[in-house]
């Protein structure tokens, strides 16, 4: 079974956000930059254990520029075979989806995982966008995925309940809390990513269908308003007069 695994980086969850270059880039000093935790945690540990079940190989691939590859080296760090890093700086979602396709189609992958969304975009494209492109099958917000030969069994949370979907290979999903659990890499594995293949690519020339006008931080919070258990009175009027919707 060969997979392909697309990561993303992604800025730690305790960086603090801010803009530069009149707020329509994201100030990157002092960030600490990982791996986007759905690509890692979920896509990528489920891509390894399929592996290890039916054998074959886990390719990691990155959209991005060399300072990327830090966290591409984690991702071998933790168990991929090899490793692909197309080198352009991607600006939106349809740019990366675009390069990952062109790439993907001469490769002859069996299933290609990545997380549900980046943790800084929150946007939930890419998998839809790479399918589309390549003609494949999707499943999204994946919580469970088993393979038995060339079909493909995922489970995903609906509403109400579970739904369960059968599906052959080769086909695109994205994983979702649930699919596998996170592995932290040892020594072994750790001293292992340095020799394994980092290939560069050249990027197709695909373009960004979108431009970033500006980014803006949430309006900073309101102070507290306590107000003392039998003065109703004064709840309800605060909620009347000064509670906003958001």
């Amino acid at each position: 079974m060969k997979i392909l695994v697309c990561i993303s980086k992604a800025p730690d969850t305790t960086a603090k956000i801010a803009f530069t270059n009149n707020n329509t880039e994201f100030d990157t000093n002092g960030v600490q930059f990982i791996v986007n935790p759905y690509d890692e945690w979920y896509a990528l540990v489920r891509g390894l254990e399929l592996k290890e079940q039916h054998s074959g190989s886990v390719t990691v691939l990155n959209v991005g520029t060399a300072e990327n590859d830090p966290i591409i080296r984690k991702a071998l760090a933790i168990g991929a075979d090899e490793a692909v890093r197309i080198d352009v700086n991607p600006t939106d979602a349809l740019q990366a989806a675009k390069e990952i396709a062109t790439y993907a189609k001469t490769q002859g992958f069996d299933l290609l995982l990545l997380g549900k969304e980046t943790i800084d975009y929150n946007g939930s494209q890419i998998g839809a966008m790479v399918a589309e492109l390549m003609d494949l099958p999707y499943v999204s917000l994946a919580t469970k995925l088993d393979m038995n030969e060339t079909t493909a069994t995922v489970s995903r949370d609906i509403q109400g309940g579970t739904e369960v979907v059968e599906l052959s290979t080769p086909a695109v999903i994205s994983a979702a809390k649930g699919m596998a659990e996170a592995r932290i890499p040892n020594m072994r594995g750790i001293m292992a990513a340095r020799t394994k293949p980092l290939n560069v690519v050249a990027a197709s020339g695909a373009s960004a269908s979108t431009t970033i006008s500006s980014y803006e931080l949430p309006p900073a919070k309101g102070e507290c308003h306590y107000i003392d258990a039998d003065n109703v009175g004064e709840l309800i009027e605060l909620l009347h007069n000064e509670a906003k919707v958001i």
